[in-house]
């Protein structure tokens, strides 16, 4: 066997021991208060982001480009993985997770611009965010290197992806959703790993935001704001 496994083998060794009686209320159905919607990128630790150590507290999906939107016989819909904790647990909460230099986002934002070439998988991926990232493309200020484009772009795909949640008739309505950037890369100005709030319920003015969220108004903030 791989070494690499055998070493991922001898750490579950100390979360079971750790978690073992963690699953005791868990044991024949979860509640969880929130689903979150992160991309799969290596870097998004997507529990430990939030400090999560206890199961059945969030229902994780993760996919590159923090996709909410699957491609089904009937068209683009929510996909399924983000919908069943909504429909079936009880889940009113869901949140949309970017982060800073997102590999899937400048993957399509080098399809959009220049015909970037992608396996048939990824190009799968891609085609399903650039839809959603084109017209933020374009609305671009000038003058940006591909770096900050990029970022911007990652919120961009965020919000849009609070959009399609809130217009979806799939998503109960009263499900709060929660737009987020995690900041590995110090672009936000807050502590490297730091989650900033930059939409809610398709509200994306700071302004706005700070003043009905004041216990977290320090959190909230944007790069742009378009």
């Amino acid at each position: 066997m791989d070494r690499t496994v055998t070493e991922l083998l001898r750490a579950n060794e100390g979360h079971a021991r750790e978690f073992a009686s963690r699953f005791d209320a868990v044991q024949e159905a979860q509640h969880p208060e929130a689903v979150t919607v992160c991309c799969s990128d290596s870097r998004v630790l997507q529990d430990h982001v939030f400090d999560n150590h206890t199961p059945g507290r969030l229902f994780t999906c993760g996919n590159i480009g923090n996709r909410v939107v699957q491609r089904t016989a009937v068209g683009d819909t929510v996909s399924g993985d983000v919908l069943y904790p909504l429909e079936h647990t009880g889940t009113r909460v869901a949140v949309v997770v970017g982060h800073t230099g997102c590999g899937a986002v400048t993957a399509t934002y080098a399809a959009l611009t220049d015909g970037l070439s992608e396996p048939p998988g990824i190009e799968h991926c891609l085609d399903l965010l650039g839809p959603h990232l084109e017209p933020g493309v374009d609305m671009l200020p000038d003058g940006l290197d591909e770096a900050d484009a990029v970022n911007r772009l990652v919120e961009y795909n965020v919000d849009r992806q609070v959009g399609v949640l809130l217009d979806s008739d799939d998503v109960p309505d009263d499900t709060g959703v929660v737009g987020v950037v995690y900041d590995f890369q110090d672009v936000y100005g807050g502590e490297r790993g730091e989650v900033h709030v930059v939409n809610v319920d398709g509200e994306r003015d700071v302004a706005t935001l700070r003043d009905a969220h004041p216990a977290v108004a320090d959190r909230i903030r944007r790069l742009w704001e378009y």
